[in-house]
């Protein structure tokens, strides 16, 4: 019987309480079962709403481990798609990263943040842990005590509260967790870009097997995909733009005149099933931690999607808070909630730093002017002549470790 099938049926009381039903919360949620801890998630969309979102991509290895040791890396393992490497486009030609012989040995995995949510879904649905969807007015409270609740509504139920041990705030960059923190017990960190990425998807066959990075004078573009059978293309664009400003065949046009004529020639144009126009920023919200309240995810960070780094930073996140309740419930020790937020900031800022330098690099900057393009020029002609500048790349890449 299916968990999320039963919005009423959410306890009165759990161990954890979990705001947002995203692959971090999800995840979360499993690998805490998974130690025999209580939890419930609430999630203010419908499952199908969900579902329908369109993310990320590309896994870091340590995503993929960690899948794997919650029990949901079946499917991935044989549909997704391993990557030993990607090409970075500059002036008509290509440098290929060897991300495999460059970190040791790692690769990245392709497959998409929705069938990652998939399995975490059917695996929790299995083992019957409570998700309630379309939960409104998710209030959590009492957080500085030692007994904190969470309050909502749903439209069956009417208004509904359930105390717990803890909360964890996994919903997301515009969710209510990290806003429940008074403002003089946080600080926020944020540099806002000058551009978004219009991105397409559409039913054929990716330009190439490995994705391409593209600088061009025209501005950034990334060939991407999500199988054998479904590309993702990304062009740089001007955050005033709308995506009705860019019908297919202009979208098209405009990626191709930004690749090498060799790859630009591979590219099958297809009428695109999903398009859209992201912002880029970099933002950190620290500590993530208030009292009973732990930030995980969008909730405490943002990157720029540059390097991929967004759904791999909040798999990490998740690894050190599960491991950290899992110490508390099972050792009684709470060191390792104590450090929590130490822990995983450590790593998202050098994940910030990262994707900032990769958007920095490979990005059309117009305010920089010739300086800024020679700047540029220069980074990429230092990184294609130096290993060991394209290793620091790779082991970036393919994730640091947890």
């Amino acid at each position: 019987m299916s968990a999320t099938s039963h919005a009423g049926a959410a306890p009165k009381r759990t161990q954890v309480a979990i705001v947002g039903g995203g692959p971090a919360g999800l995840l979360l949620a499993l690998l805490l079962h998974r130690a025999g801890i209580d939890c419930v998630v609430l999630e203010r969309r419908s499952r199908d709403y969900v579902l329908s979102r369109i993310r990320a991509g590309v896994l870091e290895q340590g995503t993929t481990d960690l899948l794997r040791s919650a029990g949901v890396g079946d499917r991935m393992d044989r549909e997704g798609l391993v990557h030993d490497g990607f090409d970075i486009a500059w002036r008509g030609d290509t440098l290929h990263v060897d991300l495999r012989g460059l970190s040791g040995g790692k690769t990245v995995m392709v497959y998409g943040q929705t069938e990652v949510t998939h399995d975490l879904y059917d695996a929790l649905d299995a083992v019957g842990v409570p998700v309630v969807h379309e939960a409104e007015d998710v209030r959590p409270q009492g957080l500085e005590t030692s007994e904190p609740f969470v309050t909502y509504r749903t439209k069956e139920h009417g208004e509904k509260r359930i105390d717990c041990d803890f909360v964890a705030g996994c919903d997301g960059f515009h969710g209510v967790c990290r806003t429940a923190i008074p403002r003089d017990r946080i600080e926020t960190f944020e540099r806002v870009y000058p551009f978004g990425w219009l991105g397409v998807l559409t039913r054929k066959p990716p330009i190439q097997e490995e994705l391409v990075y593209a600088h061009h004078t025209r501005g950034f573009a990334l060939c991407s995909l999500r199988n054998p059978q479904l590309s993702r293309y990304y062009i740089q664009c001007s955050v005033n733009d709308r995506v009705e400003d860019w019908p297919d065949e202009r979208f098209y046009d405009e990626l191709a005149a930004r690749l090498p004529d060799r790859i630009a020639a591979n590219l099958q144009r297809g009428e695109s099933v999903e398009k859209s126009i992201a912002p880029l920023r970099s933002f950190v919200a620290e500590p993530m931690r208030f009292g009973r309240l732990f930030l995980a995810g969008d909730a405490a960070h943002i990157v720029p999607p540059t390097g991929a780094k967004g759904l791999n930073l909040a798999v990490s996140d998740i690894y050190y808070l599960s491991r950290a309740l899992a110490a508390h419930y099972g050792e009684r020790d709470d060191g390792l909630l104590d450090s929590y937020s130490g822990d995983a900031l450590a790593r998202v800022w050098k994940a910030e730093r990262f994707s900032w330098w990769f958007t920095s690099m490979i990005h059309r900057f117009e305010d920089d002017g010739s300086f800024g393009q020679r700047i540029q020029e220069a980074e990429f002609d230092f990184l294609a002549g130096s290993k060991a500048a394209q290793t620091a790349l790779a082991e970036n890449y393919v994730g640091l470790p947890f």
